[in-house]
């Protein structure tokens, strides 16, 4: 799996607009820095088609170090979530397909139909 960088992807953008790069670096920069000013804030974030993005407070909770057996309190913390839009998503199944590790549809469904060999 290969990893898009933020310097990677403003090339793309400004070779694909004949954009200056320090103009892209600096839209996306600004973009990047007004979603987390309003997450800050609370706000929630809709993208149509593309997805929402919103904070969720984890509660308290109890946890064991699985090396010591110890246990051990993880305090409430705020996270971010992201849920995808349909059309997000329908473009992810058309370019993604099948690819063995992360599809789980439909292997082990068919591992459990099939009876076992005698």
């Amino acid at each position: 799996m290969a990893t898009l960088t933020k310097k990677e992807l403003t090339d793309r953008i400004a070779n694909a607009m004949k954009l200056k790069r320090v103009l892209v670096k600096n839209l996306i920069q600004r973009f990047l820095d007004e979603m987390v000013a309003e997450l800050a804030k609370g706000n929630r974030l809709e993208f149509r088609d593309f997805g929402v993005f919103e904070l969720r407070v984890r509660k308290p909770r109890m946890a064991q170090n699985p090396r010591t057996l110890e246990r051990v309190p993880v305090p409430m913390r705020t996270i971010v979530k992201f849920k995808a839009g349909r059309r997000f998503k329908e473009d992810i199944q058309k370019s993604a397909g099948p690819k063995g590790k992360g599809d789980r549809s439909a292997a082990p469904s068919a591992a459990r139909a099939s009876p076992p060999p005698t």
